[in-house]
């Protein structure tokens, strides 16, 4: 493997060192020790910045699975560079913060750890990944290492709550977008991200396409937390802090904004794209800006703020799509939406990261989160409520910080909308520069409440756990930086343009961008406007929230999303619980007529419909009297079985059918097989005998056996299915025997001479090796339910 896909792996190798150094070096934080590895990722992806600023790419691939088009390609290009630097940068300051929030003697820092190194390496699996099949591969170890994460505090029955929330949202999208892979698959004949770009114009004109667009967006919703599929997120704020500001607001939640830029090449073309992309994205943004007003736990307003901000961020992609119908081109309309998206992506990292972690501070030194039992930190807090100010400040859209460069750009091409004639946006376009603004006003009201209502106000001391105080420099450090990344980028943004937006805005839209500048003043701009109109609504309504904040209350808790999650569970749940008893009746009987009319049923009605039912007698070999006797002793056998009444005539018939299999194999030339078949029967039967004196007595018999019509129809009906399926698959030979295969290669390939011992161990050698595992377990699963049992007679 090359040093990309070792980069690529390397967390997961660092998760299972993790324990080890838990355990042999308990006076040290863990987190020391795997802090070196984001840091020293991201000094290797930082030198790739060179290469995709002139607009090169760099591609190694391993080959896993050739033969089904499956190899763990990496690709780094601007856009995959972007996120793999978000994914180590945050993710190593995320570790650094974790160390002096996460006490080594209260918690299990080998759990977290490792969780956090799995995440770490899906998310660059995700987002370096070329080829479907693995991005997706990575893309459900994100969703698994999440819930693990989230459900770190497992005693906790809201963190447990969260986590399955999660887990069962975003496995859904996973498992549909999976569906939508193969689709594109289908229809292109490649997994490859890059060849499915190139055949973009042929693949839109495909029956299957719109089916495949509809499951990627659900996998992409699903993960990104757009509406109405962002309940998730707000639940998963019962993890640790660190938790939330790495997954919440840098990375997982980006895996969806990633999937769809990654995927717009290929969609883009299409208007349905355009208007789910945008639609659902201003949606989410409205929805989740409103929401978060009325919520009082700082992380629940910071969680509800980031679905809004990552509405806006998808919403901007949408209308970035028309950036592949060429008529925009001379206009430039094009590239302000995608830019404005790659510029807040990065934005909403920083500024958001320090918000989470400046939220974890508070908790972490007041004991609450609750602003109704907050007020007057200012004081005690002087370095964090600053850290809180740039942070929210950003977050509002106000200069001179990035989130204002972002929300101006972002009002941009919320204007140019307007401008388009393109897939009915004369028409209805007017919705995206309407709720757009509207979710700027309750964007900056929620911003102002996470700043003011902790910070100024009346100081309450008999309302906390606490004494409040600075947090110590180490906890500071974190979001010290990630502040003051807030401001350098407010006041140089054009350090971003060339090194980081240009080159991923090329690899989404496909098209070269060049010499693209961002700066503060444009004029008097409908633009300016409609920032200053959310300032002056945002503060006029921030003063009179407590007169209009009861509007929450107007829609039941009963008619909520939430509300909806939760019933649909519970009686699924009673539904699946209901439906088991139906038929999980603890009878071996009635398993055992589901599987037998399933099979008949099944394999009746295959061959019927593909008229598959042959019978070929000409290369029939001639019956013998041996093979006439034979079959007789084994059908009398067979049949004294079933009704024998001693437990040994049963045994002895038994033997017979196995011995008479055996006489088979001898007649048929096949003595390996026969001396196999006649050690297992003879074990087979003296074990029997061994037993015969434990087993209990036959009471069957007692009473007078009944005949029932239906398992009669059933033994026949299975009988004659096998039979048929026997006469038409000998009949019906539609490719060379394989047994020709190992007469030409057992020998030259294996070095061996006994063909069905070297089939076993040389070309079947997983098979048998783990046809031995399953014997071993289920030995030792024997031999505990027999100790098990032992130790309970002895026990009385």
């Amino acid at each position: 493997m090359t040093l990309l896909h070792w980069a690529i792996i390397s967390p997961f190798l660092a998760a299972i060192l993790v324990p080890f150094l838990y355990k042999k070096l308990r006076s040290i934080h863990t987190g020391w020790f795997v802090l070196i590895l984001p840091a020293v990722l991201f000094l290797y992806f930082f030198q790739f910045i060179r290469t995709t600023s002139d607009g090169n790419a760099i591609q190694k691939t391993v080959e896993w699975m050739p033969s089904f088009g499956i190899n763990f390609t990496a690709y780094v290009d601007g856009l995959s560079l972007l996120f793999a630097l978000l994914i180590t940068g945050i993710g190593a300051l995320v570790v650094l913060y974790s160390i002096y929030y996460l006490s080594k003697e209260k918690e299990q820092l080998h759990n977290f750890y490792v969780y956090l190194l799995l995440f770490m390496g899906a998310m660059l699996g995700v987002v370096l990944s070329d080829n479907l099949i693995v991005l997706y591969m990575f893309w459900e170890f994100t969703s698994i290492s999440s819930f693990l994460l989230i459900g770190y505090w497992y005693h906790r029955e809201r963190s447990r709550y969260g986590a399955q929330k999660s887990m069962l949202i975003t496995v859904f999208g996973g498992l549909s977008m999976l569906g939508g892979f193969l689709l594109l698959y289908l229809m292109s004949g490649t997994f490859s991200i890059r060849e499915l770009a190139g055949m973009a114009d042929v693949l839109i004109t495909e029956p299957l396409f719109l089916g495949a667009l509809i499951l990627v967006l659900l996998g992409a919703f699903t993960k990104s937390a757009q509406f109405p599929f962002h309940i998730w997120l707000p639940d998963a704020m019962e993890a640790p802090t660190p938790v939330s500001a790495y997954l919440h607001s840098a990375t997982m939640v980006k895996a969806g904004i990633y999937l769809v830029a990654r995927m717009s090449p290929v969609f883009a073309e299409s208007g349905v794209w355009l208007w789910l992309v945008a639609g659902f994205g201003i949606m989410t943004l409205f929805w989740g800006s409103f929401n978060a007003v009325k919520h009082t736990d700082l992380k629940g307003i910071l969680a509800y703020s980031t679905v809004s901000q990552l509405g806006l961020i998808m919403s901007l992609l949408g209308i970035g799509a028309a950036a592949l119908h060429y008529d925009y081109l001379d206009e430039n309309i094009y590239g302000v939406a995608t830019m404005a998206a790659v510029f807040h992506l990065i934005n909403h990292a920083t500024f958001k990261g320090s918000l989470f972690m400046v939220v974890g501070i508070i908790d972490h030194e007041t004991g609450t989160r609750d602003i109704r039992k907050l007020g007057g930190l200012m004081n005690f807090m002087p370095i964090t409520f600053t850290i809180a100010v740039i942070g929210a400040f950003s977050m509002a859209g106000l200069p001179p910080f990035n989130g204002f460069l972002s929300k101006e750009m972002f009002f941009t091409g919320m204007v140019q909308v307007l401008e388009m004639d393109i897939f009915n946006l004369e028409t209805w376009g007017i919705l995206f520069p309407v709720l757009a603004w509207v979710g700027s006003v309750f964007t900056f009201i929620y911003s102002m409440i996470v700043v003011f209502k902790p910070f100024t106000g009346k100081h309450q001391p008999e309302k906390l756990d606490k004494t409040p105080h600075e947090a110590p420099l180490g906890m500071l450090i974190s979001p010290v930086i990630l502040a003051s990344l807030v401001i350098v980028f407010g006041f140089f943004p054009n350090i971003l343009t060339g090194t980081m937006i240009e080159p991923a805005v090329s690899a989404i839209t496909t098209l070269t961008v060049d010499d693209s500048h961002i700066y503060f003043w444009h004029g008097f701009t409908p633009e300016l406007f409609m920032t200053l109109g959310v300032i002056l609504f945002g503060v006029l309504l921030y003063t009179l929230l407590p007169k209009w904040k009861g509007i929450y209350n107007t829609i039941p808790e009963k008619f909520t999303l939430n509300s909806f999650y939760d019933s649909g569970l519970a009686k699924g749940e009673r539904g699946a619980f209901k439906l088991t008893r139906s038929y999980m009746t603890g009878f071996i009987r009635s398993y055992l007529v589901y599987i037998f009319t399933f099979l008949i049923g099944i394999l009746i009605v295959t061959l019927v419909v593909k008229d598959a039912f042959v019978i070929d007698t000409s290369d029939l070999a001639s019956i013998g009297l041996y093979e006439v006797i034979i079959a007789l002793i084994m059908v009398v056998s067979s049949i004294t079985i079933l009704f024998a009444k001693s437990r040994l005539t049963s045994i002895i018939a038994l033997g017979a059918v196995g011995y008479s299999v055996s006489l088979f194999f001898v007649l048929f030339r096949a003595p390996d097989l026969a001396l196999t078949q006649l050690v297992i029967e003879t074990v087979s039967v003296a074990l029997f005998l061994l037993c015969f004196y434990h087993l209990p007595p036959l009471s069957r018999h007692e009473e007078r056996m009944s005949f029932k019509l239906g398992n009669a129809l059933i033994a026949i009906g299975v009988g004659a299915t096998v039979t048929l399926i026997a006469i038409a698959s000998y009949s019906t030979k539609l490719f060379g025997s394989i047994s020709e295969f190992y007469i030409e290669n057992v020998y030259e390939e294996a070095g061996g001479k006994n063909m069905v011992n070297v089939i076993l161990v040389d070309f079947r050698g997983f098979d048998t090796l783990f046809e031995i595992c399953v014997l071993g377990i289920a030995a030792l699963g024997i031999f505990s339910m027999i100790k098990l049992r032992m130790t309970r007679r002895k026990e009385g």
